[in-house]
Formats: structure tokens, C-alpha cells, sequence
């Protein structure tokens, strides 16, 4: 109990209901964007049928380089997202080592907020952590579309499938557009982190401006997620075939 309450102290009870509030939105609106996706059309859930709709059509062609090409395209992204990441973490960590120095260029800062050097730090170890995730992420996003691109190249012709009762162009498109369907929503959880490191980055100037952020980030998450143009569109091209 008192190692409770010390902790407790150690920063003001705003700061705490500040990063509860960090947490509970990122982590909340993860598990609610997923299940809301389930009954209502989402950027995620319209470009996941394009994707099966896409393995489907890769079934019918004898020549799938562009197939090939296109999964390698796509891993870009995420490898480009990983080697920034890399050196974002080491910009922090290199913070870290000069706790003092960092801290009071801070304090310099308008608005920003007056902190202990120790209270500082922790800051930046949850920006560390959390661009820490989202390395992981995209670099398993980078790993998935590899999968996707051994399922294309692992494709049968497209003449078995008509001769060979055994083989279905339906099953197929189901896996290799689940595959691929899988390291898109990996790629997406670690923009997700992105957008929250920028809510986070908000904790510098006081805990109010962190629970601003992050209310900010989620309704701007929402909104691209189920509300934007690009969904319309989606939907609109998604009816038409």
C-alpha cells in the first residue's frame, strides 16, 4: 500500500487520469473500430473486399508479375514506416542520456509544462514505447505481405483450376486475401500509434492539452475511418461491381 501511494504521488492525480484517458482511447477505439467494422462499412473492411475481389482476378491470369509487383509495392510502406521508426527511437533514446539538458530546453518552451527532470523522462519513455509498438507492427506488416506474395507465386495456373475439381478460385481468394487483408490492418495499427504519439507529444505542454490530443486523435481516427470521402467512394465503386 505504500509503495501504492508513492507512486500515486509521483505525479498529480490530472496526470494520471491523463494517461488513463491516453490509454483507454487508443486501446478503446482499437477494439471498437474492429467490432463497429463488423456492421458498418469501414475504409479497413471496403478495401478488404477489394483485396479478396483482387486474389480472385489472379486467379484468371496467366501472367501474374503485375500481382507480384503489386504486394511488393505495398510492403514499401511499412518498410519505409520501420526504418523511420528506427530512428525516431534513437532520436529518444539519445534524449534520455541528456535528461538534464533536454528538460530544461523544454522549460523554455511557452505553455510547456514545469516538470522534475525525472518526470521528463518518463514522457519521453512512453513516446519511446509507443513508436517501440509500432515498429513491431510494421515490421510484421512487412512480413505478412511477404506471405501474400508466396501465396500469388504459389498459385496454380489458371487452367487448373477448371480441370481440377480439387482446386477452388473462390477458397483461394478467401486465404491469399485474408493474408493480405491481415498485413494492411497490421500496417494500419502501427499509424494508429503514429497518431497517438502525437497526442502524447501533447503531455509536454500540461495533462489538459493530453486529454485534448487524444480526444482530438480519436475523433480523427473515426472520422477517416467510417466517415470520410474516400469511404464513398469505396462503397459507390464496391456496388457497382
Amino acid at each position: 500500500m505504500d509503495k501504492l501511494l508513492t507512486l500515486l504521488k509521483f505525479l498529480p492525480l490530472v496526470d494520471w487520469l491523463a494517461l488513463g484517458l491516453f490509454f483507454a482511447g487508443w486501446i478503446g477505439y482499437a477494439r471498437f473500430a474492429r467490432q463497429r467494422a463488423l456492421t458498418q462499412a469501414s475504409v479497413l473492411g471496403e478495401t478488404n473486399r477489394e483485396r479478396r475481389r483482387w486474389m480472385l482476378q489472379c486467379t484468371y491470369r496467366e501472367v501474374r508479375v503485375i500481382d507480384g509487383v503489386v504486394v511488393q509495392s505495398l510492403s514499401t510502406s511499412p518498410s519505409f514506416f520501420a526504418s523511420t521508426t528506427i530512428l525516431i527511437i534513437g532520436g529518444l533514446l539519445a534524449l534520455l542520456g541528456a535528461g538534464d539538458q533536454a528538460s530544461g530546453l523544454v522549460r523554455e518552451i511557452p505553455f510547456a509544462a514545469r516538470t522534475s527532470t525525472l518526470v521528463f523522462e518518463l514522457k519521453l519513455v512512453l513516446l519511446a514505447g509507443i513508436f517501440v509498438y509500432a515498429f513491431f507492427r510494421f515490421t510484421w506488416s512487412m512480413r505478412q505481405y511477404t506471405f501474400g506474395a508466396l501465396l500469388v507465386a504459389a498459385a496454380p495456373e489458371a487452367k487448373q483450376f477448371d480441370i481440377n475439381p480439387e482446386l477452388s478460385r473462390e477458397a483461394f481468394a478467401d486465404r491469399a486475401g485474408r493474408v493480405v487483408g491481415l498485413a494492411a490492418e497490421t500496417f494500419n495499427d502501427g499509424l494508429r500509434a503514429y497518431y497517438m504519439a502525437f497526442a502524447a507529444v501533447a503531455w509536454f505542454f500540461s495533462p489538459w492539452a493530453l486529454i485534448a490530443a487524444t480526444t482530438g486523435v480519436v475523433y480523427v481516427l473515426y472520422q477517416r475511418e467510417f466517415r470520410s470521402e474516400v469511404l464513398e467512394v469505396l462503397q459507390k465503386h464496391g456496388g457497382a461491381g
